[in-house]
C-alpha cells in the first residue's frame, strides 16, 4: 500500500494519532461537519519554522474544540510532534515551487510539499470533497471512515480463519508424520508456507486495527485469538529442523526468509522450501525432527529441561524410544519426572494420530 521508500510503519504511526476516539480525530470531524477545511502541521521542527510567514504565535494546549475554531482562519495549524500543544495558527507555508506534486488543490499541493520538504507530516482537510488526507513524505493517505475500514478488515479477517484451520491441518500433518517418522521436505515447506500466509494477514489487520482506533477493539480481540501462538510455531519448527552446525545466528535458515516472495512465488513450494533455507531441491527427501515441538506440547515441562532432553537424545525418535532410566540420565530427571515425561510423550503420540489430518 506504501509508496516505495516509504516507511509503513511510521505511516501507521501517524494514522494512529488520528483514529477513531483520539482527540485529532475529533477535531478533524468537526471541522468537516463546520464545512471549513484545514492544514495542519503535526511538527514545529526547523524545517517547519523555515516554511512558516505570518500568522499568530500560540503555543496552548490542544483541543478538538480550539482546533475547529483555528480552522476558521486562513492559513496552516502548526502542532507539536506530539498534537499535544498548538503553536502557531493563521501560517502561510512557503514550500519550494520546484517540488514536484500530482496535486491540483491549493491546499493539498501545499500539504504534499511541504510533506516531502521537512519530513513531517501533514494533514488535509478538504469541506468540499469531506475528506481527510495524511501526507507522509511523498505518501499521500486517506484517513478513512470506519465502516469503509471494518468492511476490508471483515473480508481479511474470514480470509485469515480460513488460512489458519488450513496451517492447522498442515500442522497436525507434520506431528502425525514426526511420530512415524516419516517426514519430508515438503511437509516441512507446507507448515513454513502456510504459516507465512497466516503472518501477512496478521499484519494487514494489524494495519486495519491502527486506523480504526477505538472502533477496532472486537478486531483486537478476533484477531488475538487466531494468531495466538504463531511466533512460536515458527521457532520450533526451525529448531526442529535447522541443518546442523546452523544456530539460525547467521540467518540462513529461517521462516523469516520467507518475508522477500511475492504472492505468486510463495505458491511454489519448492521455491518456499529453497527460500527457508534446506539444501536440498527434492521435496520428497526424508528429514528427522529434533523434537523441540513435540516436547514443548507436554505438559508442565519446564522449556530448559525440555531442551536438554533434545540435547541428550538428538531426536524425536531416540526421544520416544527412551526407557524411564535412560530418561533419568538427563540432568533434574528423577524417577517421577522420568513417568511424566513417558506418559506425556504417549499422550502427545496418540493426539498425532488420533488427530485427523489432510491426504
Amino acid at each position: 500500500m506504501a509508496h516505495e521508500g516509504t516507511n509503513r510503519g511510521r505511516v501507521l504511526g501517524y494514522l494512529a494519532q488520528v483514529a477513531p476516539g483520539t482527540p485529532l480525530r475529533d477535531g478533524f470531524e468537526r471541522i468537516l461537519r463546520g464545512r471549513t477545511g484545514a492544514l495542519v502541521v503535526m511538527g514545529h521542527t526547523r524545517e517547519v519554522q523555515d516554511l512558516c510567514t505570518g500568522g499568530f504565535e500560540l503555543n496552548v494546549g490542544f483541543t478538538a474544540t480550539a482546533l475547529r475554531e483555528l480552522a476558521k482562519m486562513d492559513g496552516a495549524i502548526v502542532l507539536e510532534s506530539d498534537s499535544h500543544r498548538i503553536v502557531r495558527a493563521g501560517v502561510q507555508l512557503m514550500p519550494a515551487a520546484t517540488i514536484p506534486t500530482a496535486e491540483t488543490g491549493t491546499r493539498h499541493r501545499t500539504a504534499d510539499r511541504v510533506a516531502r520538504q521537512t519530513g513531517v507530516p501533514v494533514i488535509a482537510v478538504s469541506s468540499s470533497m469531506a475528506t481527510i488526507s495524511l501526507y507522509v513524505d511523498a505518501y499521500r493517505q486517506f484517513v478513512e471512515h470506519p465502516d469503509q475500514i471494518l468492511s476490508r478488515a471483515n473480508q481479511a479477517l474470514q480470509t485469515l480463519e480460513r488460512y489458519r484451520a488450513r496451517l492447522r491441518e498442515v500442522t497436525v500433518r507434520l506431528s502425525g508424520l514426526e511420530v512415524q517418522d516419516q517426514v519430508t521436505v515438503r511437509d516441512v515447506a507446507a507448515v513454513a508456507q502456510r504459516l507465512e500466509m497466516v503472518q501477512r494477514l496478521d499484519a494487514e489487520l494489524a494495519e486495519y486495527v491502527a486506523e480504526l482506533g477505538s472502533e477496532g477493539r472486537l478486531l483486537v480481540l478476533q484477531l488475538h485469538e487466531l494468531t495466538t501462538g504463531l511466533p512460536e510455531l515458527a521457532e520450533l519448527v526451525e529448531r526442529d529442523y535447522r541443518p546442523d552446525g546452523n544456530d539460525g545466528g547467521d540467518g540462513t535458515f529461517g521462516q523469516s526468509r520467507l518475508a522477500d516472495l511475492d504472492s505468486g512465488q510463495l505458491l511454489d513450494l519448492a521455491l518456499v522450501a529453497r527460500t527457508v533455507g534446506f539444501a536440498t531441491t527434492d521435496l520428497d527427501v526424508r528429514i528427522t525432527p529434533r523434537g523441540y515441538r513435540q516436547v514443548a506440547q507436554i505438559h508442565r515441562l519446564p522449556r530448559a529441561l525440555g531442551e536438554r532432553l533434545i540435547e541428550h537424545f538428538g531426536s524425536l525418535q531416540a526421544l520416544f524410544a527412551a526407557s524411564g532410566s535412560d530418561l533419568q540420565e538427563v540432568e533434574g530427571v528423577g524417577e517421577q519426572r522420568a513417568r511424566a515425561i513417558r506418559n506425556g510423550l504417549v499422550r502427545v503420540a496418540e493426539s498425532a494420530y488420533a488427530d485427523p489430518s489432510p491426504d
